[in-house]
């Protein structure tokens, strides 16, 4: 019928996220403050989200042996 929300969630992070892409490297290359601020919260949100991903990897180093060569 329509659009489930959960699909437009999904939309909005992606333009979320790739929006934050942008910013990233027009910051790199000197762009406005704006963008520089948006890089930075980009950048920010990354880290917070590799230390959860590494926290949770620590909690099951144990069952994942096999997989750990792949790194």
């Amino acid at each position: 019928m329509g659009i489930s929300v959960t699909v437009l969630v999904l939309v909005g992070v992606l333009l979320l996220v790739v929006g934050g892409c942008v910013c990233v490297v027009w910051a790199s290359r000197g762009g406005p403050r704006w963008v520089r601020v948006v890089s930075g919260v980009t950048l920010g949100v990354a880290e917070v989200v590799k230390s959860l991903a590494r926290g949770s990897g620590k909690s099951r180093s144990g069952s994942s042996s096999s997989s750990s060569s792949d790194d």
